[in-house]
This record gives structure tokens, sequence and C-alpha cells, in this order.
């Protein structure tokens, strides 16, 4: 079967299962999974070698967790250390003892076996649990951010875990890269990452075009996934250490903005694999054993997170809700599995068994989420995002930082209102950061990159770029798509004027007009004029002024009725004048 046919297949199920699964409120991601369960060859075997389509597709995985470390500043991921490592650390070892127990004792697996099973199933799906939170709205609120401290706990002790699978294995294969190799591909790409990656973008971002910026983000993503592949260590873990070394960056919203799309559908075509190479032979063989234990382990899991979460200070309800969308197995516990099946540590029943449970219990947790908020989540059991705000979120947006959008940054940031900016010219932005500015890099006549940088949280937009044409393509966007948000635009000179308040802009500012005045005022009493009757003077013209340009936006003129009404203008002008003096 040739690639593109096999692209058209999978296209042609996303196409079919998410939408009706989406109509149903199951879930993109149960959509996507049975997608791969209808397309694999459980069932009509379209597709073959699924488990290389698997491996190439985890590059969803790795291009999600750079966008987490993006939105993770290091100052952020210090305050959270507490979290990662108490909250996610008890999961950890809570869920494999627990797991790890049962296999032993009850299931009659030996210790080695059952000590690999325990540690894969207490990993949860990063990939899975966030695109869930992000779906519920919670993400950001306290129990999210508990809920992401356990993924990321989980995601750090994959290595760890891949470590001590390859070392229980009976005939040991030959070792890994030594631990000072690894600890120097840490070190290179916190180097690398620290004081390569920032220039490299400021070079892309002048001399390049938006098709060089993607391509200069995903390199990154994947020169720093394959330089810890390398030496042993998780693809994962490396893109998300170079999105937590580029938070800070200038950079960040285009980053996000580029790639996003391709996240979006690797992770799509992730699921689809992860459906695909389910062994449905195993459920009709025993359907009662395997679907007996995805629901044990979706109630053991959501019960030690829930305990965890308790402990935390969280809500019942909160609790509950995170609980339920980290029950599920991972997408790392396949990786282990295959690394235990090479190793001979598990025999392919097992792993094959493990496997399907994994997969069971990623189909169970959306329904269980629904089924929660619809029949428990009541008015005495508020949404979380209903209920938090985030105190540090900027509620200004400045789109265009040169010397008009800085003065009123200047004002912001001296009374303590925080604000985003963004300006598209990369050698102004480094210019303006080094005086202590946060401003990003970013066209702000895109949708994407608007949405990045909060726009549909912010309560005022100043448009202060220095493009006529890009101002009216910023003031429409947002008119259309964020009506709520109040804008402030930069008027490029008078026909601009009538441009924005013909768009429905409520305030404008005409960039010259003030600074033209007070000049005007300066030459008057260099005349000879005293400073009231310069004022005065300034004053008589700035109202006939404002009166003229609120008649032609008012009575809708055209060209030539504007050339007609500026002479008639004029001559009203003179008369305000003369009569002035004769006062």
């Amino acid at each position: 079967m040739s690639l593109l046919t096999s692209v058209a297949i999978f296209l042609g199920a996303t196409l079919v299962a998410v939408p009706l699964f989406k109509k149903l409120k199951l879930g993109a991601i149960l959509g996507y999974l049975i997608a791969g369960v209808v397309i694999g060859p459980s069932v009509f075997n379209l597709v073959s070698d699924p488990y290389t389509i698997l491996h190439f597709a985890e590059l969803g995985v790795v291009l999600l967790l750079f966008v987490i470390g993006l939105e993770l500043e290091p100052a952020t991921l210090w305050r959270m250390r507490n979290q990662i490592i108490f909250s996610g650390g008890s999961q950890l070892l809570a869920s494999a003892a627990a797991i790890g127990l049962f296999s032993h004792f009850v299931l009659g697996l030996s210790f080695t076996a059952s000590l690999v099973i325990g540690l894969a199933l207490a990993l949860s799906s990063t990939a899975f649990a966030i695109q869930l939170m992000n779906e519920q709205r919670i993400l950001q609120t306290p129990p999210g951010q508990r809920g992401f401290s356990i993924l990321l706990m989980q995601d750090v002790a994959v290595i760890p875990i891949l470590l001590l699978v390859t070392a229980l294995a009976p005939l040991q294969t030959e070792s890994g890269p030594a631990w000072y190799i690894s600890l120097g591909a840490v070190v290179s790409v916190l180097l690398v990452g620290r004081f390569l990656v920032n220039p490299l973008l400021r070079v892309v971002a002048r001399y390049g075009s938006s098709e060089v910026m993607t391509a200069a983000a995903l390199f990154i993503v994947l020169v720093t996934g394959l330089a810890m592949d390398k030496v042993g260590l998780s693809m994962g873990m490396g893109a998300f250490i170079a999105g937590i070394l580029l938070a800070d960056s200038s950079f960040k919203h285009q980053l996000e903005t580029e790639i996003e799309p391709f996240k979006g559908l690797l992770l799509g075509l992730f699921f689809i694999a992860i459906g695909m190479n389910l062994d449905l032979q195993l459920l009709f063989n025993d359907p009662v054993f395997m679907v007996s234990m995805s629901i044990l382990l979706v109630i053991v899991k959501g019960a030690i997170i829930f305990s965890i979460l308790r402990a935390s200070k969280q809500s019942s309800s909160d609790s509950i809700r995170v609980a339920i969308m980290l029950s599920q197995g991972g997408e790392f516990a396949f990786v282990v599995m295959t690394l235990a099946l090479s190793n001979t540590v598990l025999d392919a029943a097992i792993a094959g068994q493990v496997n399907l449970i994994v997969g069971l219990s990623m189909a169970l947790t959306s329904p269980a989420v629904i089924v929660y908020s619809l029949f428990f989540n009541t008015k005495n059991c508020p949404a979380v995002y209903d209920s938090i705000a985030d105190a540090s979120e900027s509620r200004v947006i400045i789109a265009g930082f040169g010397r008009f959008g800085q003065i009123t940054g200047r004002i912001l940031a001296a009374n303590s209102i925080p604000f985003t900016a963004m300006d598209k010219d990369a050698e102004h932005i480094e210019f303006v950061r080094q005086f202590g500015n946060k401003v990003y890099f970013g066209d702000a006549t895109r949708l994407e990159l608007l949405k990045r940088a909060g726009i549909e949280n912010a309560r005022v937009l100043l448009v202060a770029i220095d493009n006529g044409e890009e101002i009216t393509e910023v003031v429409k966007l947002v008119q259309l798509e964020f009506p709520k948000v109040k804008i402030i635009a930069r008027a490029r000179n008078r026909m601009h004027a009538i441009e924005l308040s013909r768009l429905g802009v409520s305030y404008f500012v005409r960039e010259l007009f003030d600074s033209a005045l007070s000049a005007s005022k300066e030459v008057l009493k260099a005349y000879g004029y005293t400073q009231g009757q310069a004022d005065g003077m300034a004053t008589i013209f700035s109202e006939h002024d404002t009166k003229m340009l609120e008649r032609v936006i008012k009575e809708n003129l055209g060209i030539p009725e504007i050339i007609k009404s500026t002479e008639l203008g004029r001559k009203e002008l003179q008369q305000l004048f003369e009569e002035d003096k004769q006062d």
C-alpha cells in the first residue's frame, strides 16, 4: 500500500469518527481510538504495520511536551517543584505498588513481571489527560495544575523505568550509554537552548518568512528530541526541556502557533495508531477478564489520585474530575511493554494483555468524565473553571510595540498593570527587552497569535502597528472574532481615522495630530504671540478640526464631498479666527 493511500485512509477515518463521537459527546480522543480499531488489523486491516505508524506518531507527544514546556517558565516550574515531587511521586509509587502487588499475589505473576507491569500501568497518558483537561477547561486551574504535576513526574520517571526494565533482563544485552553521557546530553541541550536558539530565531525572523519560522520550530523540537534519544533518554524529555528554555523567549507565541497544526495532526494519528495496535482477539477470547481488569485499573488509579488531591486540599468535586481524567494507562506503557518483550522480561501474551488493558482504559475514561459531568457535577459542585481567575493574566494587549506603543506600555508598567505586547520586528524586540519590557515576536494580523497572546481574556486592545493596512486588518479581525474587546487604534492619517471610525472603532488616536498641534503653539510663540494667544488659536483649530472630522464620518461623505467640505471648513476656520481677534 502506498503512503498516499494510507494517509487518505487515516484522514477518511478521522473525518467520519471524530465528528460522530463529538456529536455523541464522547470526545475526539475516543473517536480517534475507535477509528484506529476499525481500520487496524483487528477489523478491516486497511493499513499494515501499525507499530511503525505508532512509532512515527509519537512525534505528536513530543510536540505536545514542547508546547507544554513553552507554557512553563522556569520560575513557574520552580514554584511547582513540591507538587511535582510529592503529588507526582506519591501517585507513581502508590499506583505501582498497588498494581504490582495485585499482579503478584492475585494473578500469580512473578515478582519481576509484576514490578514491570505495576510501573508501566502507573503511568497515565499525558496526551490523553491534557486533551481532556483542555476540553473541560480545567488545565489552568489549581486542581488541573496538580494533575499536570502528576503527569510531569510520570514523564520524568519514564527514563529510570526503562533503565530498570533493561537491568531486569535475564540475559543482559549491550548496555546503553554511560550515565555521564546522558548527563552531558542534558547539559548540552540546556546550553544550546540558553545561548544559541534565540539568536538563531532572531536571524530567521529578520531574514526568513513564516514558512522558515515553521521549519525552525520543527527543527528545534526534532534535534533536541533526537539528541536525547541517541543517549538513551526520552525524546519527549528533550522537547520539554527545549520548551522550558524558550518559555521566556520573545518568540514563544510564534513558536506555539507554528507547532500547533503539526501537534494536532500527529496526536490524532497517535491515538489512531494506538487503536490499530490493540489486539481485539484477546478481548474476544476472555472478555470478562480484560474488561474487569481495565475497569479495576481505572478505579484503583482514580482512587489513589483522588486521595492525593484531597490531601492537597482540593475540593471533592474537582478531585474526582481530575482523578478520572488521569486514571487510564498511558502511551509510555506501550514503550515499556515493547522493551520488556525484547528483553524477555515478559512474554508476548502478557505484554499484549497489558497493551489491551491500557487501550480499554483510555476508551473508558472519556465516557466516565462525561457521565460524571452530566449526573454529578451539579450546582453544588461547580465546574472549576467557573470559580477560578488567574490574577496575573494580562488584560491589556498592545499590538505593535514601537515608539507609539511603548508610551502606553511604560505607563501601564509604572502602575503595575500587566500587559502583553506583540511586534514582528525581531531587532526591535531585542532592543526593548534590554530595558526589562516583556514583548513577544508575532504578527497581530494572525488570529492564532492573538489567541496565544490572550485576546480571548483581554479587556483592551491597543493597535499601535506602524502600518495602516495592518491596523485596519487587526481591527476587522478582532471585531469579528472578539466583539467584547475594547479597541483603541492608531490612525495613520485623517483618511485612516475616517476608515477606522466607519469600522466601528470608538476611539482612535491620530498619531501626528497632538504633536503637530504642540509644534504650532511653539511656532506662534516664537513669532510673537503670548502663551495664552497661542493656546487659544490651537484650541480653536483643534475643536474645529474635530467637528469637521465628525461631520465627514456622520454624513458618510465620499472623496468629492470631503474635498468640498475641507474648502468650506477652511473659510469657517478663518471666520472663527477673525471673530476671536475682535473679542
